[in-house]
C-alpha cells in the first residue's frame, strides 16, 4: 500500500487517540488536559483531509475512518466530559442529555456523508455546512467548562439543569438545517499582498491560544454562535439569487417559445 494512503489515516488515528485520552483525563479530574486533548483532536481532524488531498491519498476507507473518529471525538467524548463534570448531578436528566448530544452528533455525521453524493448542489454550496459541524459543536458545548476555569462561571449557570439545557440546544444545532460557514474555501488562494499579514495573524492566534487558552476558546465559541445568523443571511442571499436566475431563464424560454409560435402562425397565414 502506498505511503500516501497510510499517512492521512495515521493522522486520523492520532486524532482518535487524543479524543479517547480526553475521556481518561476527565475520569481523573484533569480537566485542563481533557479540554486540550479535544482541541488537539479538532486540529488533527482539520488536517487529515487536507493531508489526504495534498498527497493524493484520499480513499473510501479513510473517509469511513474519519467519520467514525469524528463521532467518538466530537460526539461521545464531549458528552462524557460534561456528564462527569456536572451533568451527573442531574441524575437521569444528565445522562439523557449526554445521550441526546452523542446521538445528534451521529445523525449529523450520517447526514453529512449522504449529502456528499448529492449531484444537484450548486457550486457555492461548499461554502456552507448544513447545521453546526461536529468539531464546532464539541468546542462550543464545552463553553461552561471554559468559563469555570476563568472564574466567570455565573451562579445561575452553575446549575446542572441549565447546563443540560445548553447542551441540548447545541445538540439540536448539530441536526438543524441552519447553514453555517464551512471555511473549506479559505486558504485555497491568497492574494500576494495578504500573505505576510496572514502569517502574522496566524502566529498571533496560536500565541494567544497557547497563552490564554480558555479565554480564546470562550471567545471563539461565543463568536461562532453569534456568526450563525450572518451565515444564514449570506446563504439566503445566494438561494434567492439562484431563484431569480432560474425565473429569468424560464422567462427567456417562454419568450422564445412565443416567438416560435408567432412565426408558425405567420407561415400558416401565408
Amino acid at each position: 500500500m502506498p505511503l500516501r494512503l497510510i499517512v492521512p489515516n495515521m493522522v486520523t488515528l492520532l486524532a482518535l487517540c487524543s479524543g479517547l485520552t480526553a475521556v481518561r483525563m476527565a475520569f481523573e479530574g484533569r480537566w485542563e488536559f481533557a479540554v486540550f486533548a479535544v482541541l488537539l483532536a479538532a486540529v488533527l481532524d482539520g488536517i487529515d483531509g487536507r493531508v489526504a488531498r495534498l498527497m493524493k491519498g484520499t480513499s473510501k476507507f479513510g473517509a469511513e475512518l474519519d467519520s467514525l473518529a469524528d463521532f467518538v471525538n466530537f460526539g461521545v467524548v464531549p458528552a462524557l466530559m460534561l456528564y462527569l463534570w456536572i451533568l451527573k448531578d442531574a441524575g437521569s436528566l444528565g445522562w439523557i442529555t449526554a445521550l441526546i448530544f452523542a446521538i445528534c452528533a451521529a445523525l449529523r455525521l450520517a447526514r453529512f456523508n449522504v449529502a456528499l453524493d448529492d449531484p444537484d448542489k450548486p457550486a457555492w454550496a461548499s461554502r456552507f455546512f448544513t447545521g453546526v459541524p461536529a468539531p464546532a459543536g464539541a468546542i462550543t458545548v464545552l463553553l461552561p467548562i471554559y468559563l469555570e476555569f476563568l472564574g466567570l462561571f455565573p451562579h445561575w449557570f452553575a446549575d446542572s439543569a441549565f447546563v443540560a439545557a445548553y447542551t441540548i440546544g447545541i445538540a439540536f444545532l448539530l441536526i438543524s438545517r441552519l447553514p453555517t460557514f464551512s471555511g473549506k474555501t479559505l486558504g485555497t488562494r491568497v492574494r500576494r499582498d495578504y500573505v505576510l499579514p496572514l502569517f502574522v495573524f496566524a502566529v498571533l492566534v496560536v500565541a494567544l491560544t497557547a497563552s490564554y487558552p480558555f479565554r480564546m476558546l470562550s471567545a471563539i465559541s461565543v463568536l461562532y454562535l453569534l456568526a450563525i445568523p450572518f451565515s444564514w443571511r449570506a446563504h439566503r442571499k445566494l438561494v434567492l439569487a439562484d431563484a431569480d436566475l432560474a425565473l429569468d431563464d424560464d422567462g427567456d424560454e417562454c419568450d422564445t417559445d412565443l416567438d416560435g409560435i408567432g412565426d408558425r402562425d405567420k407561415d400558416h397565414g401565408g
